[in-house]
């Protein structure tokens, strides 16, 4: 079960570095304000995501 959740997490942890790569972006070259506020809250959502895969990973791990 924990080499799922580990698989997950990684996955969710290259999602955030995307999401935030692609709002950097945004930002850089002078787009849409609205974008980069849809891109940050999506990563915010992503991270949360990981924070409590991190925390069923650990209370599996136990």
């Amino acid at each position: 079960m924990t080499g799922i959740t580990e698989w997950m997490l990684a996955l969710v942890m290259i999602a955030v570095v995307a999401i935030l790569g692609l709002g950097v972006l945004n930002m850089a070259r002078g787009g849409s304000s609205d974008r980069s506020q849809r891109l940050m809250r999506w990563r915010v959502g992503l991270q949360a995501l990981a924070l409590a895969l991190v925390v069923v990973i650990l209370w599996l791990g136990r």
